[in-house]
């Protein structure tokens, strides 16, 4: 959409121009299905005679006035109102009917198909804030925001402020109303300061359970809310419990208070993130109310979201990034201490043993990609911001953060962090203005630390090199540090090593070393005269960000004992080694798998479990040579059917064993069995049932009518969103086309119902029936963000990229179209992405072992 994409540039420009903004927004939710009222009165400071401009998006206008003149709605062009003649005080007042969102962005409508009730909410990160009022929509010009809301006097209505008691309404001076229905309008008091893409609103029918938690800075009022049709399984007590452990941990650590009152966090529909840290108002995707049996895993991941987002709070909330460029400083921070605190706060405590086995391993995929890029980006406009919410500003940037307090030391760090909260309270800053305050707290110089792990790209890989005597000792100990040609920095690193030998059937840590490295080698003189045990491990307690490998004695090792790691964190680590070892074709995709069949069924940590179901499944589909596929899809399937039948009734790893089963399943038989609850102490509810569903709608053994019965019996949003991926999965032209039109070319489809279409059309197996789209992808490809936008962009150039096809053929055609395209550069980047995971494809398919 023209004019959508604010420049860093024209950011400071206008920073430059304006100041001190302040905005009263009147919205009507009473006006009809399609649009919203909203008058926005907007006051800043300004360089008398000076020119800028205000964001409003797909919106239709009313009125503009500046300063009590009337403004040519002409003004209004391309997403932008243009200002001119400024004084030294204005106001701004635009009346304009918005509109209601679809794709997740701006304020989303949703009706529920399982009561017609009504549900709204907004997402404004990065740029939406744009879509309900006029703004200045950059991070560094905060503002106190007013919010007036009209909507049916029955609704909950909430914002960042405290919700006030509404007030009955007379005819609205915003726009003719076509609700029949009694309506209120609830006036908000000012916020706190803050930036437009943190403030939020949500109203509709939704259920609320309040709480309060009492610690050392006072009293936090607290909501959670969700759907009505989601009540009965709201488990709000779980939530709380978390949500008081992590206020009581992070006001201890910061020696802060909450900064924004009250607390409420809201289960939404279709949202397109896993949560967003709106300040007081938090939003969650409310799959996260588990109306089916989840494993520990989920309840671990919620955890961690809920922690995550209120980190937020501070550390993005109350001090902000100046401009994008240092997104990282919201999200890296966040990722690091939403697993300090489930560590040291929740009963979570092996949380750091979930981050290795799932996001790290997000993070060293996204860093291997072309579209690397510094944990501190070059995010020079709005477009680069969007692509770069990834495992790199995540994950990435947390390892470097738990590196760094390895490298400054737990108390120094948290006490730079108090100091740059008090100085920084309400306003923006930069990297250098946090790197000033842990410097200062820990003594330690820390530009040079941030220009290798901040501004470099690429990830360091370590092994060891070391010789023993005859009687069994290390005679000489380095390890060895390496990095890829493109991306050649050699970092400092502090690390542990950790010496394992098996005793009394188990894996046993019997010594460790922690010291720093740097360079290509560095010599370990504190392990020579050691005895060589039965595995070394490198970057014990995953202290660092970096590749390992294993010596042949320790991967051998861990070959024929990976189950017998009496703790689960080195046992992480060893997992995430031979998956980098597969993906960089050094091991056998065959070894992997008969690897993960030999450890998954006792692996203790359910995150590692779902996490090595998906990589043992995308060994046999992407990295195993044409010749051997048959086999080792046999292997796999029945390999998991046995550690299904042997697992405990009724437990997590039945489970989440059958899920995996049932991406693995060829045949239709075992699918009906578990399907019909033949397997003892297996609860099938209705997530179960779509899951198995689907594998047998993959395999062409679930026709449309099956679906639509299953539809029949779970006629709720899940179940439509799961029923629209499942028809996509069935292997014939017909299912194709349908599924590509609604991913794809009809606007009217849901965002996340688009996502799950998406999700089902590219199947390994399926080539025949997916060949003509490989053109179609690339055609696609060539508007589909300009049309689209970057967020609803991304769901089908990832998805949708042809790796049902995974030839030389399709690889030279995909490099001729990025030879020729003039796509944008967040499409660019994200065929260049599966580019990158076709031709590592290839390069393993092509191996002989």
């Amino acid at each position: 959409m023209p004019g959508t994409n604010l420049t860093r540039e024209e950011a400071q420009q206008r920073a430059a121009v304006v100041s001190d903004p302040a905005y009263d927004v009147a919205l009507d939710l009473t006006t009809g299905d399609e649009r919203f009222g909203s008058v926005t009165t907007l006051t800043f400071a300004a360089t008398p005679g000076a020119s800028t401009f205000v964001d409003l998006v797909d919106a239709e206008i009313d009125s503009i006035t500046l300063n009590g003149e009337a403004v040519d709605p002409g003004a209004y062009a391309d997403s932008r109102i243009a200002l001119t003649g400024l004084q030294a005080t204005n106001e701004l007042v635009v009346a304009a009917r918005c509109r209601y969102s679809h794709s997740g962005e701006g304020l989303h409508r949703f009706v529920d198909p399982a009561d017609g009730l009504v549900y709204l909410y907004t997402q404004f990160e990065v740029p939406d804030a744009r879509r309900v009022f006029a703004t200045f929509e950059q991070p560094d010009l905060k503002a106190e925001f007013t919010f007036h809301v009209t909507a049916p006097a029955h609704w909950q209505v909430v914002s960042n402020s405290p919700t006030p008691e509404p007030v009955p309404e007379v005819p609205s001076r915003l726009v003719p109303r076509t609700s029949g229905t009694d309506t209120a309008t609830w006036h908000f008091a000012p916020t706190k300061k803050m930036s437009t893409y943190i403030t939020a609103l949500v109203a509709g029918d939704y259920h609320v359970v309040r709480d309060t938690y009492s610690g050392e800075f006072g009293d936090i009022g607290l909501g959670v809310f969700c759907r009505q049709s989601l009540v009965e399984h709201l488990d709000a007590d779980d939530i709380f419990l978390i949500t008081k452990q992590g206020f009581e941990f992070f006001e201890g650590a910061f020696c802060m208070g909450y900064p924004f009152g009250k607390y409420d966090q809201l289960f939404v529909p279709e949202y397109n993130m896993g949560a967003m840290e709106n300040a007081g108002c938090v939003t969650f995707r409310d799959e996260m109310i588990f109306r089916s049996r989840q494993t520990v895993a989920a309840y671990e991941s919620r955890a961690n979201t809920i922690l995550h987002e209120m980190a937020h709070m501070w550390f993005g909330d109350l001090v902000t990034m100046k401009w994008w460029d240092d997104l990282w400083l919201n999200e890296s921070f966040a990722e690091f201490a939403s697993h300090h605190a489930q560590v040291n706060a929740t009963r979570f405590r092996d949380a750091w043993t979930g981050f290795t086995n799932n996001r790290k391993n997000w993070a060293y995929r996204q860093d291997q990609l072309p579209s690397t890029h510094p944990i501190a980006a070059d995010n020079y406009d709005l477009h680069a911001v969007e692509a770069n919410f990834d495992g790199i500003t995540y994950a990435k940037g947390a390892s470097s953060l738990k590196q760094l307090v390895a490298w400054v030391g737990e108390e120094d760090f948290f006490a730079g962090l108090r100091s740059y909260f008090a100085k920084h309270a309400y306003g923006n800053t930069t990297l250098t203005d946090l790197l000033a305050e842990l410097e200062a707290a820990s003594g330690r110089e820390l530009q040079s630390w941030a220009a290798e792990w901040l501004q470099t790209t690429g990830v360091n890989t370590l092994a060891s090199d070391f010789a023993v005597g005859e009687d069994g000792a290390f005679t000489s100990f380095a390890v060895t540090q390496t990095a890829h040609p493109d991306h050649p920095t050699l970092r400092r690193h502090r690390v542990a090593i950790g010496l394992y030998d098996l005793t009394g059937g188990s894996l046993v840590r019997t010594g460790r070393v922690e010291t720093d490295i740097s360079g290509q080698r560095t010599e370990i003189a504190e392990l020579v005269g050691t005895k060589q045990p039965d595995l070394v491990l490198l970057n014990d307690d995953d202290l660092t960000y970096a590749k390992i490998r294993l010596d042949e004695r320790s991967f051998a090792t861990l070959v024929g004992h990976i189950a017998s790691f009496a703790d689960s964190l080195p046992r992480a680590l060893c997992w995430g080694a031979a998956w980098d070892m597969t993906r960089d074709a050094e091991l056998a995709s065959s070894d992997f798998v008969d690897l993960v069949l030999a450890g998954v069924g006792t692996e203790s940590d359910l995150v590692a479990v779902g996490s090595l179901l998906r990589q043992g499944l995308g060994a046999v589909n992407l990295y195993t040579p044409q010749a051997r596929f048959e086999e080792l899809a046999e292997r796999w399937e029945s390999g998991l059917r046995a550690l299904v039948e042997a697992a405990e009734p009724g437990s997590d790893h039945q489970l989440a064993l059958v899920r995996g089963y049932a991406g693995a399943a060829r045949s239709p038989e075992f699918l009906h069995s578990l399907l019909a609850g033949e397997l003892d102490g297996l609860t099938v509810d209705a997530d179960l049932r779509w899951t198995l569903v689907s594998a047998l709608a993959r395999i062409g053994a679930a026709d449309a009518d099956a679906i639509a019965e299953e539809l029949h019996r779970d006629d709720t949003n899940s179940g439509r969103e799961r029923a629209a991926g499942a028809l996509a999965l069935r292997p014939t032209p017909e299912a194709k086309a349908e599924a590509w039109h609604r991913a794809v070319e009809d606007p009217s489809t849901p965002n996340e119902t688009r996502r799950s279409i998406a999700g089902g059309i590219q199947v390994t197996g399926q080539a025949d029936v997916l060949a003509p789209y490989v053109e179609k992808y690339l055609s696609m490809a060539e508007t589909v963000v300009d049309e689209m936008g970057v967020w609803i962009g991304q769901i089908a150039l990832i998805n949708l990229f042809p790796n049902a096809n995974p030839s030389a053929e399709t690889l030279e055609r995909v490099d001729a179209w990025l030879a020729s395209t003039t796509a944008p550069a967040a499409a660019v980047r994200y065929v260049k992405e599966g580019r990158d995971d076709l031709a590592r494809s290839l390069r393993a398919r092509a191996k002989t072992w």
